[in-house]
């Protein structure tokens, strides 16, 4: 990239940023360019003058400081700020040198928001004003949560489609956003819908469209969400739930660029990504012949996992905090952190809500808790806590409402319409209580 090309405020990271420091640098007018210190052969980034460097010394702090001295040579007059962690050689010789010389040293333990606080005191013209960060179901260092981020940063550039898979509750669609804001169409529309919320007597209309006349109702044109998206991407969530109809003409979008509104006889082009998620088996779903699998190849391009919590071993605790200290700053709660028995019960507990149900408790026991420390009890997560005990009457109802739902599903032979019927609620709902109790079409049927 040449110095004309670079404008505005510009961060050269020397390292390996996360997703959450990526996307939070992004987000906040600063325009990223990598140099990763592992990469054979890879270039110096050119920069302009408006600059910083952040030099990542939490892990490969030889290799790093090998190319910040080249930083240095280039641009003399380049502020940096370094990171540090445990894994610091800090005895290094090279790196006790080069430390003294720093705008600042930021401990890479800490949040983002003390990076972000530190590039705010660089010296910039022009940029936009910092959005309040907030925390994301990607806030964390563990192993399974860094290969989350290596991926991210892989995928998101590329203009195919893609297949987001995981549990309920572990984050799919805050990793289609990054995908998306870490693209070169962050600055068109994201669509986010999902499948299986769609009534089913609309779902042409919904995704692609309708003209005016087309069916009773039909008082004048709709664009569609593939159409208002164009330019941008399209996040399909729960696609499994998508009749085979829509099935059809999503396929025909990925293969020639162009929908059909109902009712039009011509063919609208739509440039968009599409990117889709689901928490059941396709294949399984493909072979029971309840999904195209023209359709299943032409999403499973690219595949994302999305790791469940009980995966994330360290983020748990990290999670909370940020959840709860991002809670404060709205309500200003009493609560201010966690006592042992706390995050001894966190992390013994198997989280099948994912980072949704940590989210939930955190904010329920920072309204509940006495104390600056929330407590297991505030938590719930205590034996005689309602939902901790399978004898207990919130467990009772609960048992009750997943086994009144599972029934219906069965007698209606899993028709969704039938059984909210019988069960007098919405489709919605349906979907919402099947999602509550972790309950699988694919695997009751």
């Amino acid at each position: 990239m040449s110095r004309g090309e670079m404008t505005g405020r510009c961060v050269v990271w020397v390292g390996r940023p996360s997703v959450e420091e990526h996307f939070g640098l992004i987000r906040a007018g600063w325009r990223t360019l990598v140099a990763d210190p592992g990469r054979v052969g890879g270039d110096l980034p050119e920069c302009g003058e408006t600059a910083v460097a952040v030099v990542d010394l939490r892990s490969v702090a030889p290799e790093a400081l090998k190319l910040l001295r080249e930083l240095q040579r280039s641009h003399p007059g380049m502020p940096w700020i370094g990171l540090t962690g445990p894994h610091t050689p800090s005895s290094d010789p090279a790196v006790r040198l080069a430390l003294p010389c720093a705008l600042e040293l930021i401990d890479g333990a800490s949040s983002f928001a003390a990076l972000r606080q530190a590039l705010l005191r660089v010296p910039y013209e022009g940029g936009l004003d910092p959005p309040d960060e907030r925390p994301t179901v990607m806030t964390g260092d563990s192993p399974a949560i860094r290969a989350l981020s290596q991926n991210i940063r892989k995928f998101a550039p590329v203009e195919l489609p893609l297949l987001i898979t995981g549990e309920t509750g572990t984050g799919k669609e805050m990793a289609a956003r990054a995908l998306h804001q870490l693209s070169g169409r962050h600055g068109k529309p994201f669509a986010a819908i999902n499948c299986g919320a769609l009534p089913a007597n609309l779902v042409q209309s919904e995704l692609f469209g309708h003209e005016r006349g087309a069916f009773t109702g039909a008082t004048a044109r709709r664009i569609g969400h593939f159409e208002a998206a164009d330019g941008g991407t399209v996040f399909l969530d729960e696609i499994g739930d998508l009749p085979l109809d829509a099935q059809t003409n999503l396929l025909r979008v990925l293969q020639e660029g162009t929908i059909d509104r109902v009712g039009s006889c011509q063919s609208v082009h739509v440039d968009v990504r599409v990117l889709a998620a689901t928490h059941v088996d396709l294949e399984k779903a493909v072979a029971q012949g309840r999904f195209r699998e023209d359709l299943f190849y032409r999403l499973n391009v690219l595949r994302l996992r999305m790791p469940p919590l009980r995966e994330r071993a360290g983020d748990i605790e990290l999670l909370a905090q940020h959840f709860l200290d991002a809670f404060r700053e709205t309500y200003g709660t009493r609560a201010r952190a966690f006592s042992t028995a706390a995050r001894k019960a966190m992390n013994g507990f198997p989280w099948p809500g994912n980072v949704r149900e940590l989210m939930n408790r955190v904010q329920r026991a920072a309204v509940i808790a006495d104390d600056a420390l929330i407590t297991p009890e505030d938590l719930e997560l205590t034996p005689d806590a309602p939902g901790g005990d399978r004898d207990s009457l919130g467990s009772a109802r609960t048992s009750a409402e997943r086994e009144a739902i599972v029934d219906c599903l069965r007698a209606s032979a899993f028709n969704i319409s039938e059984c909210a019927r019988r069960l007098r609620v919405s489709r919605v709902t349906v979907y919402r209580l099947c999602k509550k109790h972790q309950l699988a079409l694919d695997q009751l049927r």
